[in-house]
Protein backbone atom coordinates (compact mmCIF):
# COMPACT_ATOMS: atom_id res chain seq x y z
CA UNK A 1 0.00 0.00 0.00
CA UNK A 2 1.17 3.53 -0.77
CA UNK A 3 1.31 5.94 2.15
CA UNK A 4 1.86 9.68 2.45
CA UNK A 5 4.08 11.09 5.17
CA UNK A 6 3.32 14.56 6.49
CA UNK A 7 6.17 16.07 8.50
CA UNK A 8 5.90 19.15 10.68
CA UNK A 9 9.03 20.96 11.83
CA UNK A 10 8.09 22.52 15.13
CA UNK A 11 9.27 23.22 18.68
CA UNK A 12 9.54 20.69 21.49
CA UNK A 13 6.82 22.49 23.44
CA UNK A 14 4.30 22.05 20.60
CA UNK A 15 4.91 18.33 19.95
CA UNK A 16 1.78 16.99 21.63
CA UNK A 17 -0.49 19.69 20.19
CA UNK A 18 0.85 19.08 16.67
CA UNK A 19 0.41 15.33 17.18
CA UNK A 20 -3.22 15.96 18.10
CA UNK A 21 -3.80 17.95 14.92
CA UNK A 22 -2.29 15.25 12.71
CA UNK A 23 -4.28 12.50 14.42
CA UNK A 24 -7.49 14.50 13.94
CA UNK A 25 -6.84 14.32 10.20
CA UNK A 26 -6.90 10.52 10.32
CA UNK A 27 -3.25 9.57 10.76
CA UNK A 28 -2.67 5.86 11.18
CA UNK A 29 0.59 6.42 13.04
CA UNK A 30 2.79 9.19 14.44
CA UNK A 31 6.55 9.33 14.89
CA UNK A 32 8.35 12.06 16.82
CA UNK A 33 11.96 13.13 16.59
CA UNK A 34 12.51 15.48 19.50
CA UNK A 35 15.87 16.92 20.53
CA UNK A 36 14.74 16.62 24.15
CA UNK A 37 14.52 12.82 23.86
CA UNK A 38 18.30 12.62 23.68
CA UNK A 39 18.61 14.43 26.99
CA UNK A 40 17.48 11.17 28.61
CA UNK A 41 19.78 8.78 26.75
CA UNK A 42 23.18 7.81 28.11
CA UNK A 43 25.76 5.50 26.62
CA UNK A 44 24.81 1.88 27.31
CA UNK A 45 23.25 -1.36 26.10
CA UNK A 46 20.15 -0.80 23.99
CA UNK A 47 20.31 -3.21 21.06
CA UNK A 48 18.47 -6.54 20.96
CA UNK A 49 21.84 -8.31 21.03
CA UNK A 50 23.35 -6.16 23.80
CA UNK A 51 25.00 -3.64 21.51
CA UNK A 52 26.59 -0.60 23.09
CA UNK A 53 25.12 2.60 21.64
CA UNK A 54 26.78 5.96 22.12
CA UNK A 55 24.11 8.67 21.62
CA UNK A 56 26.73 11.12 20.38
CA UNK A 57 27.28 8.91 17.33
CA UNK A 58 23.58 8.65 16.43
CA UNK A 59 22.31 11.36 14.04
CA UNK A 60 19.61 13.35 15.82
CA UNK A 61 18.08 16.79 16.12
CA UNK A 62 19.93 19.24 18.32
CA UNK A 63 16.94 21.55 18.74
CA UNK A 64 13.21 21.50 18.11
CA UNK A 65 11.23 18.53 16.86
CA UNK A 66 9.80 16.87 13.78
CA UNK A 67 6.38 15.27 14.10
CA UNK A 68 5.55 12.91 11.23
CA UNK A 69 2.17 11.36 10.51
CA UNK A 70 1.23 8.68 8.01
CA UNK A 71 -1.89 8.48 5.88
CA UNK A 72 -3.19 5.95 3.34
CA UNK A 73 -3.36 7.31 -0.19
CA UNK A 74 -7.18 7.26 -0.03
CA UNK A 75 -6.99 10.10 2.50
CA UNK A 76 -5.60 12.57 -0.11
CA UNK A 77 -3.75 14.32 2.70
CA UNK A 78 -1.34 16.00 0.27
CA UNK A 79 -4.23 18.25 -0.78
CA UNK A 80 -4.67 19.38 2.82
CA UNK A 81 -1.13 20.54 3.60
CA UNK A 82 -2.05 24.25 3.45
CA UNK A 83 -4.97 23.63 5.81
CA UNK A 84 -2.72 21.71 8.21
CA UNK A 85 -0.13 24.47 8.09
CA UNK A 86 -2.78 27.02 9.08
CA UNK A 87 -3.88 24.88 12.06
CA UNK A 88 -0.30 24.42 13.25
CA UNK A 89 0.41 28.14 12.99
CA UNK A 90 -2.83 28.85 14.89
CA UNK A 91 -1.37 27.10 17.95
CA UNK A 92 0.09 30.49 18.84
CA UNK A 93 -3.43 31.48 19.90
CA UNK A 94 -3.21 28.79 22.59
CA UNK A 95 0.06 30.12 23.98
CA UNK A 96 2.30 27.65 22.13
CA UNK A 97 5.14 28.57 19.81
CA UNK A 98 5.06 26.04 16.92
CA UNK A 99 7.94 27.67 15.02
CA UNK A 100 9.22 27.03 12.44
CA UNK A 101 5.84 25.37 11.72
CA UNK A 102 6.94 24.01 8.35
CA UNK A 103 4.61 21.34 6.91
CA UNK A 104 5.52 19.11 3.98
CA UNK A 105 4.30 15.83 2.48
CA UNK A 106 6.02 12.98 0.63
CA UNK A 107 5.20 9.40 -0.42
CA UNK A 108 6.56 6.58 1.78
CA UNK A 109 6.54 2.79 1.64
CA UNK A 110 4.27 0.90 4.04
CA UNK A 111 7.06 -0.75 5.99
CA UNK A 112 9.10 2.41 6.54
CA UNK A 113 6.80 4.35 8.86
CA UNK A 114 6.24 1.39 11.17
CA UNK A 115 9.89 1.27 12.26
CA UNK A 116 11.18 4.78 11.58
CA UNK A 117 10.80 5.92 15.19
CA UNK A 118 12.15 2.79 16.92
CA UNK A 119 15.79 3.87 16.74
CA UNK A 120 14.95 7.08 18.63
CA UNK A 121 12.83 5.62 21.43
CA UNK A 122 14.72 3.90 24.25
CA UNK A 123 14.03 3.19 27.95
CA UNK A 124 14.31 6.32 30.06
CA UNK A 125 13.55 7.33 33.64
CA UNK A 126 10.71 9.81 33.99
CA UNK A 127 10.97 10.02 37.78
CA UNK A 128 12.98 8.50 40.61
CA UNK A 129 11.00 5.26 40.53
CA UNK A 130 9.34 5.17 37.10
CA UNK A 131 10.92 4.11 33.80
CA UNK A 132 9.08 4.15 30.48
CA UNK A 133 10.11 1.25 28.25
CA UNK A 134 9.20 0.63 24.56
CA UNK A 135 7.02 -2.44 24.16
CA UNK A 136 9.60 -4.21 21.96
CA UNK A 137 12.51 -3.80 24.41
CA UNK A 138 13.67 -6.52 26.80
CA UNK A 139 14.43 -4.28 29.77
CA UNK A 140 15.05 -5.41 33.35
CA UNK A 141 14.60 -3.10 36.36
CA UNK A 142 17.86 -1.90 37.88
CA UNK A 143 16.49 -2.07 41.43
CA UNK A 144 13.56 -3.51 43.35
CA UNK A 145 12.09 0.00 43.63
CA UNK A 146 12.05 0.69 39.88
CA UNK A 147 8.58 0.48 38.30
CA UNK A 148 8.23 -0.19 34.56
CA UNK A 149 5.63 1.34 32.23
CA UNK A 150 5.58 -0.41 28.85
CA UNK A 151 4.29 1.69 25.96
CA UNK A 152 3.89 1.39 22.23
CA UNK A 153 4.24 4.99 21.02
CA UNK A 154 3.40 4.24 17.39
CA UNK A 155 -0.09 5.70 17.45
CA UNK A 156 -0.14 7.70 20.66
CA UNK A 157 1.39 10.69 22.35
CA UNK A 158 2.35 11.40 25.93
CA UNK A 159 5.14 8.84 26.31
CA UNK A 160 6.83 10.71 29.14
CA UNK A 161 9.47 12.76 27.34
CA UNK A 162 7.47 15.99 27.26
CA UNK A 163 7.70 18.32 30.30
CA UNK A 164 3.90 18.36 30.66
CA UNK A 165 3.81 14.58 31.14
CA UNK A 166 6.71 14.68 33.58
CA UNK A 167 4.99 17.39 35.61
CA UNK A 168 1.85 15.23 35.75
CA UNK A 169 3.86 12.26 36.99
CA UNK A 170 5.51 14.41 39.65
CA UNK A 171 2.09 15.63 40.79
CA UNK A 172 0.83 12.04 41.02
CA UNK A 173 3.83 11.02 43.13
CA UNK A 174 3.19 13.97 45.45
CA UNK A 175 -0.54 13.28 45.84
CA UNK A 176 -1.17 9.52 45.75
CA UNK A 177 -1.05 7.65 49.05
CA UNK A 178 -2.75 4.42 47.94
CA UNK A 179 -6.27 3.28 47.14
CA UNK A 180 -7.53 6.55 45.64
CA UNK A 181 -10.15 6.58 42.90
CA UNK A 182 -9.13 8.62 39.84
CA UNK A 183 -10.32 9.97 36.51
CA UNK A 184 -7.72 10.64 33.78
CA UNK A 185 -9.06 13.24 31.33
CA UNK A 186 -7.45 13.31 27.88
CA UNK A 187 -5.58 10.09 28.57
CA UNK A 188 -3.67 9.96 25.24
CA UNK A 189 -1.27 7.02 25.51
CA UNK A 190 -2.66 6.12 28.94
CA UNK A 191 0.72 6.71 30.60
CA UNK A 192 -0.71 8.64 33.57
CA UNK A 193 -3.37 6.03 34.33
CA UNK A 194 -0.79 3.23 34.19
CA UNK A 195 1.59 5.22 36.40
CA UNK A 196 -1.19 5.87 38.91
CA UNK A 197 -1.91 2.16 39.23
CA UNK A 198 1.79 1.47 39.77
CA UNK A 199 1.74 4.07 42.55
CA UNK A 200 -1.16 2.34 44.27
CA UNK A 201 -4.28 4.04 42.92
CA UNK A 202 -7.52 2.09 43.26
CA UNK A 203 -10.33 2.49 40.73
CA UNK A 204 -9.13 4.39 37.61
CA UNK A 205 -11.22 5.56 34.65
CA UNK A 206 -9.58 7.12 31.57
CA UNK A 207 -11.28 9.23 28.91
CA UNK A 208 -10.25 10.83 25.64
CA UNK A 209 -12.30 12.60 22.99
CA UNK A 210 -10.25 10.93 20.23
CA UNK A 211 -11.25 7.35 19.37
CA UNK A 212 -7.73 6.65 18.06
CA UNK A 213 -6.26 7.72 21.40
CA UNK A 214 -8.75 5.48 23.20
CA UNK A 215 -7.66 2.51 21.08
CA UNK A 216 -3.99 3.31 21.71
CA UNK A 217 -4.55 3.67 25.44
CA UNK A 218 -6.32 0.29 25.58
CA UNK A 219 -3.40 -1.29 23.73
CA UNK A 220 -0.95 0.18 26.24
CA UNK A 221 -3.08 -0.91 29.20
CA UNK A 222 -2.85 -4.46 27.87
CA UNK A 223 0.95 -4.22 27.92
CA UNK A 224 0.91 -3.50 31.66
CA UNK A 225 -0.78 -6.16 33.85
CA UNK A 226 -1.28 -3.66 36.68
CA UNK A 227 -3.54 -1.64 34.37
CA UNK A 228 -5.96 -4.41 33.38
CA UNK A 229 -8.75 -3.01 35.60
CA UNK A 230 -8.60 0.51 34.13
CA UNK A 231 -11.73 1.44 32.16
CA UNK A 232 -11.07 3.44 28.99
CA UNK A 233 -13.76 5.20 26.94
CA UNK A 234 -14.34 8.08 24.55
CA UNK A 235 -15.82 11.19 26.13
CA UNK A 236 -15.68 14.97 25.77
CA UNK A 237 -13.89 16.00 28.98
CA UNK A 238 -16.29 15.08 31.83
CA UNK A 239 -19.56 15.88 30.10
CA UNK A 240 -22.20 13.45 31.29
CA UNK A 241 -19.91 11.98 33.95
CA UNK A 242 -21.34 12.15 37.46
CA UNK A 243 -19.28 10.33 40.06
CA UNK A 244 -17.28 11.21 43.14
CA UNK A 245 -13.55 10.43 42.99
CA UNK A 246 -10.44 11.36 44.94
CA UNK A 247 -8.40 12.60 41.97
CA UNK A 248 -8.98 14.11 38.55
CA UNK A 249 -5.87 14.31 36.36
CA UNK A 250 -5.63 16.30 33.12
CA UNK A 251 -2.57 16.84 30.92
CA UNK A 252 -4.16 19.05 28.26
CA UNK A 253 -3.90 22.64 27.03
CA UNK A 254 -4.94 25.49 29.34
CA UNK A 255 -7.89 26.52 27.16
CA UNK A 256 -9.30 23.01 27.53
CA UNK A 257 -8.55 22.88 31.26
CA UNK A 258 -10.66 25.99 31.87
CA UNK A 259 -14.04 24.39 30.97
CA UNK A 260 -12.94 21.19 32.73
CA UNK A 261 -12.48 22.92 36.10
CA UNK A 262 -16.20 23.18 37.09
CA UNK A 263 -16.79 19.64 35.78
CA UNK A 264 -13.92 18.38 37.92
CA UNK A 265 -15.27 20.18 40.99
CA UNK A 266 -18.60 18.38 40.53
CA UNK A 267 -16.89 14.99 40.20
CA UNK A 268 -14.48 15.32 43.13
CA UNK A 269 -15.13 14.26 46.69
CA UNK A 270 -14.72 17.02 49.31
CA UNK A 271 -10.98 17.21 49.90
CA UNK A 272 -10.26 15.67 46.49
CA UNK A 273 -7.50 16.92 44.19
CA UNK A 274 -7.38 18.19 40.62
CA UNK A 275 -3.95 17.66 39.01
CA UNK A 276 -3.33 19.73 35.87
CA UNK A 277 -0.50 20.07 33.39
CA UNK A 278 -0.10 21.40 29.84
CA UNK A 279 -0.23 25.01 31.06
CA UNK A 280 2.17 27.28 29.20
CA UNK A 281 3.57 30.14 31.31
CA UNK A 282 1.42 32.96 29.92
CA UNK A 283 -1.76 30.92 30.54
CA UNK A 284 -1.02 30.15 34.19
CA UNK A 285 -2.96 33.14 35.53
CA UNK A 286 -5.99 32.18 33.42
CA UNK A 287 -6.05 28.71 34.99
CA UNK A 288 -5.30 29.97 38.50
CA UNK A 289 -8.06 32.60 38.36
CA UNK A 290 -10.55 30.03 37.08
CA UNK A 291 -9.66 27.62 39.89
CA UNK A 292 -10.17 30.27 42.55
CA UNK A 293 -13.44 31.40 40.97
CA UNK A 294 -14.73 27.83 41.21
CA UNK A 295 -13.73 27.49 44.89
CA UNK A 296 -10.58 25.37 44.42
CA UNK A 297 -7.56 25.94 46.63
CA UNK A 298 -4.19 25.85 44.85
CA UNK A 299 -1.91 23.73 47.04
CA UNK A 300 1.14 23.23 44.79
CA UNK A 301 2.55 24.84 41.65
CA UNK A 302 5.21 22.94 39.66
CA UNK A 303 7.34 24.34 36.84
CA UNK A 304 9.57 22.87 34.13
CA UNK A 305 10.87 25.25 31.51
CA UNK A 306 7.92 27.28 30.22
CA UNK A 307 5.37 24.74 31.48
CA UNK A 308 3.37 24.72 34.70
CA UNK A 309 1.69 21.94 36.63
CA UNK A 310 -0.90 22.73 39.30
CA UNK A 311 -2.32 20.71 42.18
CA UNK A 312 -5.63 22.12 43.43
CA UNK A 313 -7.90 20.84 46.18
CA UNK A 314 -11.65 20.92 46.55
CA UNK A 315 -12.43 22.21 50.07
CA UNK A 316 -13.20 19.47 52.56
CA UNK A 317 -16.35 21.39 53.34
CA UNK A 318 -17.90 22.93 50.25
CA UNK A 319 -18.33 26.70 50.27
CA UNK A 320 -21.88 27.70 51.05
Amino acid sequence: MQWTEVSVMTSSEAVEAVSNILMEYGATGVSIEDAKDFEHITKGRYGSHGEIIDPTTVPHLTSGAIVSAYYPESNHIADKVAELSEKVTHLRAFGLNPAPAEVKSSPVKNEDWQTSWEKYYHPFSVSRYLTVVPSWTDYQPKSSLEQIIRLDPGMAFGTGTHPTTQLSLQALEMTLRGGESMIDVGTGSGVLSIAAKLMGAGDVAAYDVDEIAVASAKKNMALNPVAKSISVAANDLLKGIHRQVDLVVANILAEIIVPLIPQAFENLKPGGHLLMSGIISDKYSLVADTLIRHHFQITETLKMGDWYGVIAQKPKEEAS
